[in-house]
């Protein structure tokens, strides 16, 4: 997308840092004698991974580190490249390689490239054709094959700290070259905590917004672009909150989510609540993590709580937003407010664990005599019928003899659970 004033690359592009003065934020990882910046200037740096929220600098970094190394740099996206394309460059990097050029294969988003796909790399990694640079937002634990993690040095880059982002704001509009500093611009400073506060810890988002604000702004009569905290909100009319639906923020608020519920907190939960429903996170996901809970962290407590839930999302089916976020508010706060029991779930948790023991026969009283044969076998000798005794209640084992007798379910004290307990 071209700025709406030039005809210049976006001002997020056009800033990119060339050297290390210029990179504000992850100084744990890029500071003075910190441990990325010291391979890269000892001429160490392997393969690594750089695992963080958008905007944080992972690209950036990955061209400054070319750019000190002296490497080739080839970019490309999980989303729009092939395995191809890849290994075409692969092929360029082996020229270059011969020649004593290094080649840095920088991947973004590369959590999208699937097992295969990944595996590609690892010879070319191992034999130094390439470094190669992975950018995820997902944890790569879950999303990067294991033989190329542990080929891979793995940093975590944060989201940016509001001095990270006043510095990259200044620079901005002071940077006469590349940045806004021709325009004469002033910002407020309730302004410039406003934008601050928009981006979120996302560069890219604070330099687009910037980028914006100025290009709508008219001067005033001395030349001036002046952005105030009033005419600010007039232009960010919707915080945009960062939520990557398949990334790991998605698990880290879902998880938030749930612990409120469990914490019998509907406010909480309902905070969590907006923020799913704000970001565009899918109303049905909301509503099948509503029915688990129901088992796992109600269950007998309230045997309604899987009624409600699964109405829930009956309901979310049919009616669709935005009509629907009514009734997943209706069921947060419901199973917010129910009595909680995970006696069923601990109950089957116990439960799994013998019966990973081993395969053991069931033992012959319980099984069907279907055939004569069977019968003759001793197929469901001895066996008690219930229906035959008082409250159709009988002592009789259900376990194979391995196992011996066990006490897997054990109801609590609370709501109807109690009624079992008793």
């Amino acid at each position: 997308m071209k700025s709406l004033f030039t005809n210049l690359p976006p001002l997020a592009e056009r800033l990119r840092p060339k050297d290390w003065d210029e990179f504000f934020g992850q100084d744990e990882l890029v500071g003075p004698k910190k441990p990325l910046r010291k391979l890269v200037e000892e001429g160490k740096l392997m393969s690594v991974i750089f695992w963080g929220p958008p905007g944080v600098g992972k690209t950036t970094l990955a061209r400054l580190i070319a750019g000190k190394i002296k490497a080739y740099f080839q970019a490309f996206s999980a989303t729009t490249s092939g395995i191809n394309e890849v290994r075409e460059a692969i092929k360029e990097a082996q020229k270059r390689s011969g020649v004593g050029q290094k080649t840095i294969l920088f991947i973004d988003e590369i959590h999208r490239f699937n097992k295969a796909q990944q595996d590609a790399f690892l010879s070319y990694v191992e034999d130094g054709t390439i470094i190669l640079i992975g950018a995820t937002t997902e944890n790569p634990s879950f999303s990067i094959i294991s033989p190329l993690l542990s080929r891979s040095q793995v940093y975590i880059l944060k989201s940016l700290s509001p001095q990270a982002l006043d510095k990259i704001l200044d620079r901005a509009i002071s940077d006469k070259e590349q940045g806004l500093g021709k325009f004469n611009i002033v910002i407020e400073s309730r302004a410039k905590a406003g934008l601050v506060a928009f981006a979120d810890g996302d560069a890219r988002q604070l330099l687009n917004v910037l980028e914006f604000a100025v290009s709508v702004t008219k001067s005033d009569k001395e030349g001036k672009i002046k952005i105030t905290a009033d005419n600010l909100g007039e232009i960010l009319t919707k915080q945009a909150l960062r939520y990557d639906k398949k990334g790991e923020e998605h698990y880290n608020v879902i998880s938030a989510y749930i612990k409120s519920l469990r914490d019998s907190d509907p406010d909480g939960a309902l905070y969590w609540l907006a923020r799913m429903i704000e970001s565009g996170e899918d109303p049905l996901f909301i509503a099948r993590r509503m029915v688990i809970f129901a088992s796992e962290d109600i269950g007998n407590a309230n045997p309604w709580g899987v009624v409600v839930a699964n109405a829930i999302f009956e309901a979310v089916e049919k009616v669709g937003l935005p009509e629907a976020q009514i009734n997943l508010a209706h069921g947060t706060t419901f199973l917010a407010t129910c009595p909680k029991s995970n006696a069923s779930y601990s109950a089957l948790l116990g439960a799994l664990e013998d019966a990973k023991k081993g395969s053991f026969g069931v033992p012959l009283h319980l099984r069907n005599p279907v055939t004569k044969l069977m019968k003759e076998w001793g197929y469901g000798e001895g066996y008690k019928y219930a229906h035959e005794f008082p409250e159709a209640k009988i002592e009789q084992t259900h376990f194979p003899k391995e196992i011996g007798k066990k006490k897997y379910y054990k109801p609590k004290k609370v709501g109807y659970e109690g009624k079992i307990r008793e």
